[in-house]
């Protein structure tokens, strides 16, 4: 018998009248696994829990309102074209959140929430891009569910199947008591999920070995998810809009990989690696005394190697 990858029939489920989507719920499952991530990173960097959860009112909504407006500012014809529907704009449970609005609005957000709470932007940013990570690899599993971003056709022993989808109702189409099963595909979703924990585990590495200096994770960060995500892109089949032969998304992609390598490259002459400067920070502006400053960084050593452990998410 061949292999494949299932694909659920169902992405809906119904709890009297009220809808359980599963696309919604592996976003709000990413967003809470990211607020629990950036508080355990955020002490060594002398922030506190709570300031993460005051950023994070500000960044996550940012965020999400971000990455629909990318969204339908990329792929507008099944909202404002021809036979598109508007109001659908707003039904962001049926899926389409784009990661560059998503992460542009959500760092304005996260801006924001780091005056009011404050601390450093770089610091906080340093904290979350693990977790952040961590959830884009969870969200993409409501892509599953809604049988949704795979690639071309192919006879790969992990091919996944696909089911004609429908929308409105949340789950497969059914003729003669089965689901319509439209073929077999690359799972480009699986593929981005594994890769957004690759890089998290690797920055994770890098920072608990290297101290990694402020800001230089997020430059990391963003470097590194457009590699993948160009190659991801290439591979998928779904309708986009194109630029010059390539899809928008892959001209972001590069646009968005240099802007991190630059981010990285001055990070690394203004704030070096091996110094916690929101630890010193914190030092300085509470007259920390010499015993004080053994405490917190014994502290911090500590929470440091618990958050390694996040490494194997």
């Amino acid at each position: 018998m061949t292999s494949y990858l299932p694909s659920p029939t169902q992405g809906v489920l119904w709890i009297g009248p009220l809808p359980l989507r599963a696309y919604a719920l592996c976003i709000l499952v990413g967003i809470f696994v990211a607020v629990w991530i950036a508080g355990r990173r955020l002490i060594p960097r002398g922030g506190t829990p709570d300031d993460v959860y005051t950023v994070a009112w500000w960044a996550v909504p940012f965020g999400i309102v971000g990455g629909r407006v990318y969204h339908l500012i990329t792929s507008p014809q099944a909202y404002f074209g021809e036979g598109g529907h508007p109001l659908n704009a707003f039904a962001i449970w049926h899926g389409g959140l784009g990661i560059w609005g998503a992460v542009a609005l959500g760092a304005l957000g996260g801006w924001i929430g780091s005056r009011k709470a404050g601390i450093s932007f770089l610091d906080f940013a340093d904290a979350a891009v693990p977790g952040v990570l961590v959830a884009q690899a969870i969200g993409r599993w409501g892509n599953w569910f809604n049988n949704e971003l795979y690639g071309g056709r192919t006879d790969l022993p992990w091919k996944l199947q696909i089911h004609e989808w429908d929308e409105s109702r949340g789950h497969a189409v059914v003729q003669n008591g089965h689901a319509v099963v439209l073929g077999y595909y690359q799972p480009t979703f699986l593929y981005e999920a594994i890769w957004c924990l690759l890089i998290a585990a690797v920055i994770l590495v890098l920072d608990r070995r290297l101290l990694l200096g402020r800001g230089r994770v997020l430059g990391l960060y963003v470097m590194l998810y457009p590699v993948g995500r160009i190659v991801f892109e290439l591979m998928r089949t779904d309708p986009a809009n194109h630029i010059l032969g390539l899809r928008v998304n892959v001209w972001v992609c590069i646009l968005v990989f240099l802007g991190g390598l630059a981010l990285f490259l001055w990070t690394g002459r203004n704030h070096p690696d091996g110094v916690r400067e929101g630890l010193a920070e914190r030092h300085e502006d509470a007259g920390a005394t010499d015993d004080e400053r053994s405490d917190d960084t014994a502290t911090a050593e500590s929470v440091s190697t618990d958050e390694t452990d996040t490494s194997t998410l």
